[in-house]
């Protein structure tokens, strides 16, 4: 068979074994079913629309467009099909392959997303996202996004080609680095236990919720860093954060989601950046004060100032009465520089009073010389008891608050708020939180917010909405005034604060005098004893 293209377009039948599929057709996936159904249509109606081929060699043409026809006529065992023959360059082929596609509901966003790939990587003619926007009808956001999607993790191709996650979740999932990609792809369901079984159910959260994951555990604000982004020499293996294409400024077309916002999507390197600029801070001021904003003991031998060993002054003015009476809000004679080196915040620096004497910001301190100062012990126990009363009512309000609240929300969301309410919560708060339900943590629990994680799962949406309304003000009572916050829940859930403060200080009160009344006769028992023994 003659098989010279005499004319620039030319239309004929052309024998199946002169056909060969294109190695650059995005198209990757094809249903056995649906090639089924067509290969019927072929056996009573033949092929109705001629397959797009190019010239191979002196006895063959590769098939540009229409590999499922073709495929499809195999199984219907047709000898010839009708075919359109155009010279077409490479560059050409992979054009009309992916407009071919892009006409079609049924093609894969990854086989889109190789054939966007495809034509950025040819050599000549030279394409750029904006000529492939042109040529497609597609914006260049767009183009850009199915681009990433050519750098996905094979874990993450595997489940999107599964579709166990949606083209939402995977070009979410493509903006991050290859090493975070597996972590997310995890965070994009959560387990049902609610069902029973051995093995819990997995279930496929909406794409806002791995949004959400993603911006509380990879984007880190640019404009919050305490180090210059502009310093190459921070650290020269990562260069300026300006030029870093790990910015999201960096790439616009590719996160235009996030508006102006500019953010780093590496961790690793913002990390070793702010480990940089501490380590630079410091040498520059040797005697600079390093300060930590985590809870728990120092390493001995630390440079480090735990909590408990400063108290940081606020660089805002107070905005109540209250607030100005309270130390933070002033300053003393000691008030010096300080850099957080271990924590939240770090590398950003504070104010802070270090001097356990200062009358300012320690007024509670034991003066040496009162040791054996009885009105100095009396006037400690005193403030132990109204310490303890506070407490005492603040817990009762919070109970009392949330028995107020009503359900409305699903179980679901409750549940997927709470869990990320219990990882912004400290472990101190944790364990009041814990408490308050009965809750107590053996040591193989693996940590107090684990095992409070589980109670959540366990959880109805009555205690759900309950401990959602607990934790958001344990929340609150850590970054502002705790008294002003559990007020405030008081005032909306309408809760008696004065009756429950006076039934708290009555419950005291009682036990103090029970205290008293067995004072005497433990002593009269000691004496006793003493007696019978000398006796």
């Amino acid at each position: 068979m003659e098989t010279t293209v005499i004319n620039a377009t030319e239309y004929r039948n052309v024998s199946l074994s002169l056909l060969s599929e294109s190695k650059t057709n995005p198209r990757r996936i094809f249903e056995d079913a649906a090639l089924k159904e067509l290969a019927e249509s072929i056996r009573t109606q033949g092929v109705l629309s001629p397959l797009l081929v190019r010239p191979l060699d002196e006895r063959g043409f590769e098939i540009v467009a229409g590999a499922r026809r073709y495929r499809a006529a195999q199984i219907a065992e047709a000898e010839t099909v009708p075919v359109r023959i155009v010279n077409l360059t490479d560059a050409e082929t992979l054009e009309a392959q992916l407009v071919e596609n892009l006409m079609r509901r049924d093609v894969h966003p990854m086989e889109e997303a190789q054939g966007f790939r495809a034509l950025l990587n040819l050599d000549e003619p030279k394409y750029s996202i904006e000529q492939i926007s042109a040529r497609t009808g597609k914006n260049p956001a767009y183009v850009t996004a199915r681009l990433k999607l050519t750098e996905l993790a094979p874990v993450v191709v595997d489940a999107f080609y599964r579709e166990e996650i949606g083209v939402g979740h995977a070009l979410l999932l493509a903006k991050l680095q290859p090493g975070q990609q597996e972590q997310a792809l995890a965070a994009c369901f959560k387990e049902d236990w609610s069902a029973g079984g051995q093995k819990p159910k997995r279930i496929l959260l909406p794409v806002r919720n791995l949004q959400f994951w993603i911006e509380s555990n990879v984007l880190l604000i640019l404009k919050l860093a305490p180090f210059d982004k502009r310093d190459g020499q921070l650290v020269p293996a990562a260069g300026s954060c300006v030029d870093c294409p790990m910015r999201t400024g960096h790439n616009k077309l590719l996160f235009s989601d996030l508006g102006k916002l500019d953010a780093c999507t590496s961790p690793n390197c913002y990390q070793a950046k702010v480990d940089a600029h501490v380590a630079k801070a410091i040498s520059a001021k040797p005697k600079l004060v390093q300060i930590s904003t985590a809870y728990g003991q120092q390493k001995e031998g630390s440079a480090t100032l735990p909590r408990n060993k400063y108290t940081e002054i606020r660089h805002e003015k107070p905005t109540t009465k209250e607030d100005a009476t309270r130390p933070e809000f002033k300053t003393c004679k000691y008030t010096t520089e300080a850099i957080v080196s271990e924590g939240i915040d770090k590398g950003q620096l504070r104010r802070v009073c270090t001097e356990s004497s200062c009358p300012v910001h320690h007024p509670k301190a034991r003066p040496q010389k009162a040791a054996n100062d009885a009105k100095w012990k009396a006037e400690q126990e005193k403030q132990r008891r109204e310490q303890a009363i506070a407490n005492t009512t603040g817990l009762r309000v919070l109970a009392a608050v949330s028995a107020a609240v009503p359900v409305r929300l699903m179980k679901r969301d409750l549940l997927f708020i709470l869990e990320k309410l219990v990882t912004a919560i400290d472990e101190r708060r944790l364990e009041v939180l814990a408490r308050q339900h009965g809750i107590r943590q053996r040591r193989d629990d693996g940590g107090i917010g684990k095992t409070l994680t589980a109670y959540l799962r366990r959880g109805d949406e009555g205690t759900l909405s309950r401990l959602l309304v607990e934790a958001t003000i344990m929340l609150a009572a850590s970054r502002t005034n705790p008294a002003t916050v559990l007020h405030d829940a008081a005032t909306t859930y309408k809760v008696d604060t004065d009756a429950i403060a006076l039934k708290v200080k009555e419950e005291f009160a009682a036990k103090q005098q029970a205290q008293r009344a067995r004072k005497p006769v433990i002593k009269t028992q000691i004496k006793t004893a003493k007696k019978a023994k000398a006796a």
